[in-house]
Protein backbone atom coordinates (compact mmCIF):
# COMPACT_ATOMS: atom_id res chain seq x y z
CA UNK A 1 0.00 0.00 0.00
CA UNK A 2 2.92 2.36 0.58
CA UNK A 3 3.62 2.25 -3.16
CA UNK A 4 0.04 3.35 -3.88
CA UNK A 5 0.37 6.29 -1.50
CA UNK A 6 3.70 7.30 -3.05
CA UNK A 7 2.17 7.13 -6.55
CA UNK A 8 -0.79 9.19 -5.37
CA UNK A 9 1.49 11.88 -3.96
CA UNK A 10 3.37 12.21 -7.27
CA UNK A 11 0.41 11.87 -9.67
CA UNK A 12 -0.75 15.00 -11.46
CA UNK A 13 -4.23 15.83 -12.64
CA UNK A 14 -4.45 16.95 -16.26
CA UNK A 15 -1.80 14.60 -17.57
CA UNK A 16 -2.46 11.81 -20.06
CA UNK A 17 -3.14 8.64 -18.09
CA UNK A 18 -2.65 4.94 -18.51
CA UNK A 19 -6.45 4.65 -18.78
CA UNK A 20 -6.49 7.11 -21.68
CA UNK A 21 -3.88 4.94 -23.40
CA UNK A 22 -5.92 1.80 -22.72
CA UNK A 23 -9.05 3.42 -24.14
CA UNK A 24 -7.14 4.50 -27.27
CA UNK A 25 -5.79 0.92 -27.52
CA UNK A 26 -2.20 2.15 -27.24
CA UNK A 27 -1.78 -0.31 -24.36
CA UNK A 28 -3.28 -3.78 -24.81
CA UNK A 29 -5.98 -4.69 -22.33
CA UNK A 30 -8.49 -7.53 -22.13
CA UNK A 31 -11.84 -5.92 -21.40
CA UNK A 32 -14.28 -7.91 -19.31
CA UNK A 33 -17.00 -5.44 -20.28
CA UNK A 34 -17.31 -2.74 -22.94
CA UNK A 35 -20.04 -0.42 -24.15
CA UNK A 36 -20.27 3.08 -25.60
CA UNK A 37 -19.92 4.71 -22.15
CA UNK A 38 -17.36 2.62 -20.28
CA UNK A 39 -15.03 -0.35 -20.12
CA UNK A 40 -14.06 -2.74 -17.34
CA UNK A 41 -10.99 -4.87 -16.84
CA UNK A 42 -9.16 -6.79 -14.13
CA UNK A 43 -6.73 -4.73 -12.05
CA UNK A 44 -3.09 -5.53 -12.88
CA UNK A 45 -2.18 -5.09 -9.20
CA UNK A 46 -5.10 -6.80 -7.43
CA UNK A 47 -5.72 -5.99 -3.78
CA UNK A 48 -8.22 -8.84 -3.33
CA UNK A 49 -8.89 -12.20 -5.02
CA UNK A 50 -11.39 -10.38 -7.26
CA UNK A 51 -10.40 -6.83 -8.23
CA UNK A 52 -11.62 -5.15 -11.37
CA UNK A 53 -11.97 -1.56 -12.52
CA UNK A 54 -14.83 0.19 -14.29
CA UNK A 55 -13.79 3.37 -16.11
CA UNK A 56 -15.75 5.83 -18.22
CA UNK A 57 -14.71 6.62 -21.76
CA UNK A 58 -15.21 10.29 -20.86
CA UNK A 59 -11.97 11.57 -19.30
CA UNK A 60 -13.20 12.87 -15.94
CA UNK A 61 -10.15 13.44 -13.76
CA UNK A 62 -11.69 12.79 -10.35
CA UNK A 63 -14.97 12.43 -8.47
CA UNK A 64 -14.67 15.90 -6.94
CA UNK A 65 -14.58 17.35 -10.47
CA UNK A 66 -17.78 15.75 -11.82
CA UNK A 67 -20.62 17.97 -12.98
CA UNK A 68 -24.34 17.47 -12.51
CA UNK A 69 -24.58 16.38 -16.16
CA UNK A 70 -22.29 13.41 -15.32
CA UNK A 71 -24.87 11.86 -12.95
CA UNK A 72 -26.30 9.40 -15.53
CA UNK A 73 -22.78 8.26 -16.46
CA UNK A 74 -21.79 7.73 -12.83
CA UNK A 75 -24.96 5.73 -12.25
CA UNK A 76 -24.18 3.65 -15.33
CA UNK A 77 -20.71 2.85 -13.99
CA UNK A 78 -22.22 1.53 -10.77
CA UNK A 79 -24.81 -0.55 -12.64
CA UNK A 80 -22.04 -2.05 -14.78
CA UNK A 81 -20.03 -2.84 -11.63
CA UNK A 82 -23.08 -4.62 -10.19
CA UNK A 83 -23.64 -6.61 -13.40
CA UNK A 84 -20.03 -7.79 -13.57
CA UNK A 85 -20.11 -8.68 -9.86
CA UNK A 86 -23.20 -10.81 -10.48
CA UNK A 87 -21.56 -12.50 -13.50
CA UNK A 88 -18.56 -13.32 -11.31
CA UNK A 89 -20.75 -14.82 -8.62
CA UNK A 90 -20.04 -12.23 -5.95
CA UNK A 91 -23.35 -12.98 -4.26
CA UNK A 92 -21.92 -12.52 -0.74
CA UNK A 93 -20.91 -8.94 -1.50
CA UNK A 94 -18.16 -6.69 -2.73
CA UNK A 95 -16.60 -3.32 -1.98
CA UNK A 96 -16.70 -0.29 -4.26
CA UNK A 97 -13.84 2.22 -3.93
CA UNK A 98 -13.34 5.53 -5.71
CA UNK A 99 -10.14 7.32 -4.72
CA UNK A 100 -10.10 11.12 -4.98
CA UNK A 101 -7.02 13.31 -4.84
CA UNK A 102 -3.71 12.75 -3.06
CA UNK A 103 -5.18 12.19 0.41
CA UNK A 104 -7.63 9.69 -1.10
CA UNK A 105 -4.65 7.86 -2.68
CA UNK A 106 -5.72 8.57 -6.27
CA UNK A 107 -2.79 7.57 -8.46
CA UNK A 108 -4.50 7.79 -11.88
CA UNK A 109 -6.38 10.99 -12.67
CA UNK A 110 -9.13 9.37 -14.71
CA UNK A 111 -12.06 8.49 -12.47
CA UNK A 112 -12.39 4.76 -11.94
CA UNK A 113 -14.33 2.41 -9.73
CA UNK A 114 -12.47 -0.38 -7.96
CA UNK A 115 -14.61 -3.45 -7.26
CA UNK A 116 -13.04 -5.78 -4.70
CA UNK A 117 -14.25 -9.11 -3.34
CA UNK A 118 -13.33 -12.72 -2.71
CA UNK A 119 -12.24 -12.13 0.89
CA UNK A 120 -13.67 -10.50 3.99
CA UNK A 121 -13.17 -6.74 3.78
CA UNK A 122 -12.08 -4.98 6.97
CA UNK A 123 -13.44 -1.79 8.51
CA UNK A 124 -12.23 0.83 8.74
CA UNK A 125 -10.32 0.61 5.46
CA UNK A 126 -6.85 2.06 5.02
Amino acid sequence: MADEVHLAQSAQAGEDTIFGKILRKEIPCKFIYEDDQCVAFDDVNPQAPVHFLVIPRKPISQLSKVEDADAPLLGHLLVVAKKIAAQRGLNKGFRIVINDGPVGAQSVYHIHIHVLSGRQMQWPPG
